[in-house]
């Protein structure tokens, strides 16, 4: 079986949801679920044994093979530590959901559907090797989430935080496909594979940079970097366990994985690695500044997430300075980044979670209604304890291993002589450790404003108590794990974190084990990082024990002047000016809208004319005049400008098809007679569907039209005569481009199989237009019996009435 296809089975699963969900009440929906993400996390630990031993797996299901493209299963170090990750997490959140969500209360088949389409969405992502298949799971994540994060759509903060995180993620996947598309256009391919073996070839090329910039928008939005991280905070209006797994473990990590897998291409680049460094580092700050003035449990964890994830991005931005020099220092913080990607995972998915039972079993997540907690819950705080801790970056937790890495690798920053790291490289040490004072406090300040202090019962709107056993086995294994890997960092490392930075760095290591990164707890007294560790540990403890005296502070900025501020102003002004610009040209009256659409069309026509100076007369191969021909013209303008002067719909129908069948006259003496058939045939069908219509259609009118209407009607209609006329002899003078004519004459009869070629093309060239042409009467035609129906249906209800 080729594995490609498993990536859809979490899909195929969700097919028989709704059915389960209806049909098997005694048993939660999420227990037939809790398979799939458990067969899979089973079946890609089968790979590891072959990523550890620097090897790789390829699966090919072919998709549109004319255009290159195709669904690529390609498992190496990095797609398996992330498939490991969407399946494992995936596997408790869906085992916590069961007993978080209520089975009589939730429409679990929708829930359930829409988990399984993410799974399926983000391990397209993470094993995709062709950029367009890459991009079509990208998008898929993001309607995904959308309808995750809407789940309870009854609610205005639902809607809201769904349609601002389909707005800013979607905006940022369009960019990224126009990267994908001007990497194809330079690499001559759409495999990521070929495109890094041949980066060298386009380097310099005039898209290089653009291309860089647009992929990185993808991975900034989808990956809540600053500015566009604004859309993460309103994201937790989704249920807790969304929270969980979109939001600390696999959807946010999405953009992370970008710039991993496209580091080989770009980070060659200056622009790359000052725009992921400095960018990761800025959200650093900004997240893990902001996450402070909360509130909320969850809008707690939303920015330290935003906070966590500018972290990995830096230090997946000084990683990327490998492929400049051959120093230990930085293949040193592309493992960092790995390795804290893996323990965020852990600590933060743990997190949420107890945010989410705490919200359960007291009825709010407001932490100033909070606090005593531990005596009433000892084991959600023990758990949330060790989540903080971690993420704090204390021992003896993962997290205090990747913290430390994290300070070394911006230390080494310094010692970077390129690009003005030199330079401005103290600033990044510096914005580091003031960024991780501000974790140690949010961190410390989740858990101990929720679980000690004064008991606030009276506050609460339920009577708070311990989750029930099943509730807790999920947040429990990750608190386990969370501690376990301080303990045996280098296994970890040796499994999952080496054979992931040899995928990520192909030119500097053949085999997982040349990377050379031992992880250990204790440097000695001599390193920097403890030292600024110990600063972090005091100077974060007095700003906490401080906090009510500067917290107040944060009030100071108006919301209208932060970038929330700035996004509901876009929108509302988007909103407001689109109903005032549609009102001036939504009339109500076709012939309005048709006015506007042929001016367009005639003055950018003509403007490209004579701008790309493609309008030419050649005269010599025109077609003598018989007099049959002028006395057929003279008649096809009368004609005309009786349709134009009747007064009548009568008159103007008779008129019509006059113009019509002087046409088909013009087709006879050009020796067309096919063509002359089919125009006979389509004007006797309309003239005689016209009258036996125009009785019901009401009389002709001017619609009020002034004089000034008139001549601008005038005007418009010359222009698109002289238009057409202009384009008609151009194209008949000269041919920009060679004319498809040709082949048609050579295929018609080899490949289509047809003697008449204008045939040929209106039934199999033209094959899927004349489809969808007939598809478009079709609909129309059924729009048209609908509303005939509707309206004998109103006159005969008249009727009983009277």
């Amino acid at each position: 079986m080729e594995f490609v296809l498993l990536i859809f089975l979490p899909i195929v699963a969700a097919l028989f949801i709704p059915f389960l969900f209806r049909k098997i009440k005694g048993i939660h929906t999420g227990w037939f679920v809790l398979l799939v993400p458990v067969v899979l996390f089973i079946y890609y630990t089968t790979f590891i044994k072959t990523t550890m031993d620097g090897g790789h797996a390829l699966s090919e299901l072919q998709w549109i093979p004319t255009l290159g493209i195709s669904f690529v299963s390609y498992l190496d170090g990095l797609s398996i530590l992330f498939s490991l990750l969407i399946t494992g997490i995936g596997a408790l959140v869906v085992l916590y959901s069961i007993f978080y969500l209520d089975k009589n209360k939730e429409k679990l088949g929708n829930f359930y559907v829409y988990l399984l389409l993410f799974m399926s969405a983000m391990l397209g992502v993470v094993q995709s090797d062709n950029v367009i298949s890459l991009y079509l799971f990208w998008e898929l994540t993001s309607i995904s989430s959308f309808l995750l994060i809407g789940y309870w759509f009854t609610r205005d903060g639902s809607r809201f935080g769904a349609l601002k995180s389909m707005m800013v993620t979607v905006f940022g996947g369009l960019m990224m496909l126009g990267g994908f598309v001007l990497l194809g256009i330079m690499g001559g391919t759409f495999s990521i594979r070929e495109l890094i073996a041949g980066s060298s070839s386009f380097v310099g090329h005039e898209y290089f940079t653009l291309a860089l910039v647009l992929i990185l928008l993808g991975a900034f939005t989808k990956s809540a970097q600053f500015p566009f991280y604004i859309w993460l905070p309103d994201a937790m209006e989704a249920p807790t366990p969304v929270s969980a797994y979109l939001h600390s473990a696999t959807m946010v990590k999405a953009g992370l994985y970008l710039v991993a897998r496209f580091t080989p291409i770009f980070a060659v680049s200056e622009v790359w690695i000052w725009l992921v460094t400095g960018i990761g580092l800025l959200t650093l700050f900004w997240g893990s500044l902001f996450a402070v003035k909360q509130t909320d449990l969850k809008a707690i964890l939303a920015f330290s997430t935003v906070s966590q994830l500018g972290l990995i991005m830096s230090l997946l931005g000084a990683g990327a300075i490998t492929f400049h020099v051959d120093e230990a220092l930085f293949s040193f913080a592309m493992f960092a980044a790995i390795f804290h990607l893996i323990n965020h995972a852990t600590f933060k998915g743990s997190l949420f979670m107890i945010a989410g039972i705490v919200d359960h079993e007291t009825g709010t997540r407001d932490i100033r209604k909070l606090g005593g907690l531990m005596s009433i819950m000892p084991v959600s705080f023990t758990v949330a304890f060790i989540g903080s801790m971690s993420m704090a970056g204390l021992p003896p937790f993962n997290g205090f291993l990747s913290k430390e890495m994290f300070l070394q690798s911006m230390l080494a920053i310094r010692h970077f002589e390129l690009f003005n790291f030199a330079t401005w490289g103290i600033v990044f040490p510096v914005v580091a450790w003031i960024a991780s004072v501000f974790t140690f406090i949010y961190s410390v300040y989740f858990v101990f404003k929720t679980f000690t202090g004064k008991r606030k019962v009276e506050t609460l709107p339920l009577e708070p108590h311990e989750a029930p056993v099943g509730m807790l086995i999920s947040p429990v294994i990750l608190a386990m794990l969370v501690v376990g890997i301080f303990f045996i960092p280098n296994v970890v490392g040796k499994w999952l974190v080496k054979p992931a930075v040899m995928a990520i760095q192909p030119y500097q290591y053949s085999h997982p084990s040349e990377v050379e990164v031992h992880v250990s707890a204790w440097h000695g007294f001599a390193s920097v990082e403890l030292w600024m560790t110990v600063g972090i540990i005091l100077i974060g403890g007095l700003l906490y024990l401080s906090l009510s005296k500067w917290q107040k502070f944060y009030g100071i900025q108006p919301e209208s002047l932060s970038l929330n501020g700035l996004y509901d102003a876009t929108m509302t002004f988007s909103e407001k000016g689109m109903n005032r610009l549609s009102r001036m040209y939504m009339t109500g009256l076709i012939r309005t809208y048709l006015l506007f659409i042929f001016a367009f069309l005639s003055v950018t026509t003509v403007a490209m004319l004579f701008l790309q100076d493609a309008f030419v007369v050649d005269m010599s191969s025109f077609s003598k005049i018989s007099v049959y021909g002028l006395i057929n013209a003279v008649i096809l303008l009368l004609a005309v400008a009786f349709v134009l002067l009747s007064k009548t719909r009568l008159g103007a129908i008779i008129s019509l098809g006059a113009v019509g069948y002087s046409v088909a006259l013009f087709f006879v003496i050009f020796k067309a007679p096919d063509l002359a058939l089919t125009q006979l045939v389509i004007e006797t069908v309309s003239v005689a569907l016209f009258l036996l219509a125009f009785q019901r259609l009401p009389k002709l009118s001017d619609h009020g039209e002034t004089k000034s209407n008139k001549l601008v009607n005038g005007i418009i209609a010359l222009g698109v005569g002289v238009t057409v006329t202009l384009v008609a002899l151009s194209s008949h003078s000269q041919k920009l481009v060679a004319s498809i004519s040709q082949y048609y004459k050579d295929t018609v009869e080899t490949e289509a199989g047809g003697g008449n070629i204008v045939n040929v093309i209106l039934v199999d060239y033209r094959g899927f237009d004349t489809l969808f042409e007939i598809a478009v009467l079709a609909i129309a035609g059924i729009g048209v019996l609908g509303m005939i129906k509707l309206r004998l249906a109103r006159k005969e209800s008249t009727d009983e009435n009277k």
